[in-house]
């Protein structure tokens, strides 16, 4: 019976896996599509967005976790790890966005969110993280993840002040040197966006190591072995 709950419920997760990939990949093809409409953003730039860069790999990836939650009773260390990557970008990456449109309301700067955006910032980043907490199946993540998830959004952030220059246009005010008071607060707001991915990694490590529910059934009693009372009637029967 447990064995047969557990077969269930990776079968539904994996099924979920799909549909989370196939709405976020919606979410994006609508998100260039409206941009395009509104002339918001120009095509070539769409991709340099760290969102849709992290949403891009999320959709990747979700597609391959779902087929591996239908095929096996648990997912490979990689796969775990490789989530926690990606969890980790997409949602510092709707944090951030939250915090620049609070911010435009203060400044009566007008940013249209259209429900693409809510998706792909908002609810898929907090659908992953309950996911996160309660997937069958998953594995614990190491500490080392936090320091190898900075390594995507400097790498990126580098490539982006390359290009900015070059083609006149940065995806977040806070990196263009014309919409910022100096260095100074560039680096201030470098500082913090990547102290939010650490703070997310981490805490995506800290869930990733707490126990999930204990399942009733032959299966945890065998992988704990005989009660403690059996134990001592099997050494007694042996001394006689």
């Amino acid at each position: 019976m447990g064995g047969d709950a557990a077969v269930k419920a990776r079968t539904v997760f994996g099924l979920l896996r799909l549909a989370a990939a196939v709405v976020c990949l919606v979410a994006l093809i609508h998100r260039l599509a409206w941009g395009l409409a509104s002339h918001t953003i120009a095509s070539q730039n769409f991709f340099a967005y760290l969102t849709n860069q992290s949403n891009i790999a999320f959709v990747v990836l979700l597609s391959i976790a779902g087929v591996i939650a239908l095929r096996t009773a648990r997912d490979p260390r990689w796969l775990t790890v490789a989530l926690a990557l990606v969890l980790t970008w997409t949602i510092t990456a709707g944090l951030v966005f939250a915090i620049l449109v609070w911010q435009a309301g203060l400044r009566g700067i007008r940013i249209d969110v259209p429900w693409s955006d809510q998706v792909l910032h908002f609810w898929l980043p907090a659908v992953t993280v309950a996911a996160w907490a309660l997937a069958p199946g998953h594995r614990s993540v190491p500490w080392r993840v936090v320091p190898i998830t900075l390594a995507y959004p400097v790498l990126w952030g580098v490539f982006t002040m390359v290009r900015g220059p070059m083609i006149g246009w940065y995806p977040y005010y806070f990196l263009d040197p014309r919409q910022v008071s100096g260095p100074l607060e560039f680096l201030v707001s470098s500082a913090i966006a990547l102290g939010t991915f650490a703070v997310v990694a981490c805490a995506l490590v800290l869930i990733s190591r707490m126990p999930l529910p204990r399942r009733r059934g032959g299966e945890e009693d065998a992988a704990q072995g005989p009660a403690p009372d059996a134990l001592a009637v099997r050494e007694r029967v042996t001394q006689r």
